[in-house]
């Protein structure tokens, strides 16, 4: 009742949620180290994939080198992050943000 028990799942350390639509993430580029922040929302970015869960797909253009990546984020059905991948990018941990 009122879910008083329910454990909930540890965030992503890579994923911060802004507000109840938007999410957040930044990646370093491997080739120059260079940081591209992502800003998306449910309604217009996350789209579903061919098993139905909800994922987050974004090639990665540096502006400082031009430095090409690809980032991945997967949500299950209620948008709770289940995985980041990259390809030639790195996740920056929330943590260590600057805001």
């Amino acid at each position: 009742m009122f879910n008083l028990f329910r454990k909930k799942a540890p965030a992503n350390p890579y994923v911060r949620q802004d507000d109840a639509q938007t999410f957040r993430v930044r990646v370093r580029t491997r080739p120059h180290g260079d940081v591209v922040e992502f800003r998306f929302t449910k309604s217009a970015h996350i789209g579903v994939d061919d098993d139905g869960n909800h994922i987050f797909r974004k090639p990665v253009v540096s502006s400082g080198h031009f430095d090409k990546g690809e980032l991945t984020v997967r949500f299950d059905s209620r948008y709770t992050v289940t995985g980041t991948e990259g390809e030639n990018v790195d996740f920056i941990p929330v943590s260590e943000w600057e805001d």
